[in-house]
């Protein structure tokens, strides 16, 4: 049976068989159990999820460590409703917030997340994201900092309805990210609509860095704001996105201050 989990703070060690334990070590809660429901908790430390279908609801995540809520080797875990971020925004910032560990997991939901002082605020690249607030990230030196980063591939992902701003001149707010031809190309199936998106050095990166081939990258509706540089990112609103690809679109993105179209290139 599923099991639930809830009402505990302070990281308190589950029942033997449980299916969340708290490993005081690493400071981790981690869940074992297929079905587990986590809501209501409070956690001062990092989230494992480590079974499928399981749902976080209404949790609250405060760590500075590498990670805020890891997934490792699931399918149809639900992360909603729920606050994951940095002890502040320097040196207690979280490394990533949410991340797929290991590029495995599948069948992801996040929605109505709100996320700060973070170095990667989520890093997947399959499922769906939508209706999640990303903002404040954290900073130290030699940062790279991604309000989305997807690790390439052809999965199929939709971001949609979320609220992202990197008020740094870098990263990016969203990147397709394949790099040079290798182990994340091709980059295909990734649909990006109706977000609100501003800052970073280009506020979307489009996968094709490097020459990295990409198909089916559908980017629309989108509205870039201007709330930290003119031209949305530092240098534009988008890079490497490769308009000949096939079923690759730009179409109905628009500046939110005037509501003019944002072009491609």
């Amino acid at each position: 049976m599923p099991g639930t989990v809830s009402r505990t703070t302070n990281n308190q060690a589950a029942p033997v068989n449980s299916p969340a334990s708290y490993n005081a070590t690493t400071n981790t809660v981690v869940v074992t159990g297929n079905g587990t429901v986590l809501s209501g908790l409070s956690i001062s430390g990092t989230l494992q999820v480590s079974a499928s279908n399981v749902t976080v609801n209404n949790v609250q995540v405060t760590t500075g460590g590498n990670f805020g809520i890891s997934l490792t080797h699931t399918v149809g875990v639900t992360i909603q409703n729920s606050t994951i971020s940095g002890l502040n925004s320097t040196t207690g910032r979280v490394g990533s917030a949410i991340d797929d560990v290991y590029g495995d997991s599948t069948g992801m939901t996040l929605k109505y997340n709100n996320i700060s002082n973070f170095k990667t605020a989520i890093q997947i690249s399959t499922g769906l994201v939508d209706s999640n607030y990303i903002h404040d990230p954290g900073y130290m030196a030699g940062d790279h900092t991604n309000g989305f980063y997807v690790n390439g591939g052809t999965q199929p992902l939709t971001i949609q309805n979320n609220t992202i701003f990197d008020p740094l001149g870098q990263t990016d707010a969203i990147n397709l990210d394949a790099g040079t031809p290798g182990p994340g190309a091709p980059v295909a199936n990734k649909t990006i609509k109706n977000n609100l998106l501003a800052g970073g050095s280009y506020t979307i990166y489009g996968g094709a860095a490097g020459g990295s081939p990409t198909t089916n990258i559908v980017i629309t509706g989108n509205q870039f704001g201007q709330n930290y540089f003119p031209k949305s990112g530092q240098y534009g609103p988008v890079a490497y996105f490769d308009p000949t690809g096939a079923g690759n679109t730009w179409s109905g993105n628009t500046w939110d201050t005037t509501g003019q179209a944002v072009a491609s290139s």
